[in-house]
């Protein structure tokens, strides 16, 4: 992928948005008396170009969030990586792509489905690897949206539990704008309800839920992982 030159204004904006949201995370970690340490900022990088990525993982961001097998494979060697740099995959994956992103992905967040899990559970096992992965509720039943059911996420979780190459880590949600504290408040409930039935390979561990429009309520019903793309980068450009 060719380097451009960098836009000095739009490395300034990235650099002053970060420092901003932090604060505004730290806020609302003090008002829903939860630990700053707790929540992890995602910097959301879908049709951002890696130079601009990399600002971002010099200024302390340390998880990504790739929407895109394809765009995540363009831009991978592009990326100024070290142990520390964690990728999670958030968008829709086609069981075909799972084999190409599976060596570059510390999680993957969106698993819809069962077939999805036991395709992602084959190539991690081929890998040598146990994928962790975080099953996407459809919170709102919207038809334009993927995940489980939130009547039966339970039951799938107890299916992809024993799913072999996988670790259930928890769950995310893209829920609708409208009546969004209503949606928060159902994500926290399922979570803590999966939480307590203990079952055997199910670490109830992450609720990723928040983004850059409505984040700090998200942090108010629980998230621990925020998902941020336009408030750091900038207005999408499709």
């Amino acid at each position: 992928m060719t380097t451009n030159p960098l836009d000095n204004k739009r490395v300034i904006k990235i650099k002053e948005s970060i420092k901003d949201i932090k604060n505004r995370i730290e806020q609302a970690a003090i008002l829903a008396k939860r630990k700053v340490s707790d929540i992890n900022l995602m910097a959301v990088t879908k049709t951002v170009p890696p130079e601009y990525v990399n600002i971002a993982i010099n200024e302390g961001i340390n998880l990504l969030g790739e929407n895109k097998a394809q765009e995540l494979n363009s831009k991978y060697n592009n990326y100024n990586l070290d142990d520390s740099i964690k990728i999670h995959f958030i968008g829709h994956l086609q069981r075909n792509k799972v084999k190409s992103i599976i060596d570059k992905v510390s999680m993957i967040e969106s698993v819809d489905s069962e077939s999805l899990a036991r395709e992602i559970g084959k190539q991690a096992i081929k890998a040598d690897k146990v994928m962790p992965i975080l099953l996407e509720v459809n919170i709102g039943f919207q038809e334009t949206k993927t995940g489980f059911n939130p009547k039966k996420v339970k039951d799938a979780a107890k299916t992809i539990a024993q799913v072999p190459g996988v670790k259930i880590k928890g769950l995310m949600t893209i829920p609708p704008k409208d009546n969004i504290k209503y949606y928060f408040e159902k994500m926290r409930e399922i979570y803590i309800d999966i939480s307590q039935k203990k079952i055997d390979n199910v670490d109830m561990s992450f609720l990723s839920m928040g983004m850059s429009g409505d984040f700090e309520t998200a942090i108010a019903f629980g998230a621990n992982i925020v998902r941020i793309g336009s408030l750091i980068f900038g207005k999408r450009v499709f």
